[in-house]
């Protein structure tokens, strides 16, 4: 349950977070405000840091130098989904964003990457991610499809029937 607590948390977090920093790039420019943005975190999580965590810092002796890159990730993700909100609004990037993740979650469960337990990838995951994929295509395009529009009568219409 705190793991699902967690998750929804984060969703909100960071579907506020870009709405936040795409209106700070408005007057800082995208990589200032992605600097103001990761170096406030920064701050806070060094305070977070010395509070909770009784464990060195820099103890960084038997992990994969390849998972620092997760700071540039960060950056990255930050920069990206800004620029995705100011063009394509929060709803459809963070649509596409979730999509995009759980198609390369899946990808790590499927091959055990990252040292991870290998879990296979069924018929079932295939067609969640498809039903995601078709929904998000339908909320951008659904005013475009005719059969997802209802009908409405000429005012007309409804007089005689009235009658």
């Amino acid at each position: 349950m705190i793991g699902i607590f967690f998750s929804i948390l984060a969703g909100a977090m960071i579907s506020t977070q870009n709405i936040f920093n795409t209106r700070m790039s408005g007057k800082i420019g995208s990589w200032g405000s992605t600097t103001v943005v990761l170096g406030l975190g920064l701050i806070a999580s060094l305070i977070v840091f010395t509070i909770v965590e009784d464990t060195p810092l820099f103890a960084l002796s038997g992990i994969n130098p390849i998972f620092l890159l997760s700071g540039v990730f960060g950056v990255t993700l930050v920069y990206c989904l800004m620029r995705g909100m100011a063009i394509l609004g929060p709803a459809y990037t963070v649509s596409i964003t979730m999509v995009s993740q759980l198609a390369v979650a899946s990808t790590i469960d499927t091959f055990g990457l990252f040292h991870f337990e290998p879990v296979p990838f069924t018929w079932t995951k295939a067609l969640g991610l498809s039903i995601l994929m078709a929904g998000i295509l339908i909320f951008k395009l659904g005013h475009r499809i005719p059969v997802l529009h209802r009908q409405e009568k000429p005012k007309e219409t409804y007089a005689q029937e009235a009658k």
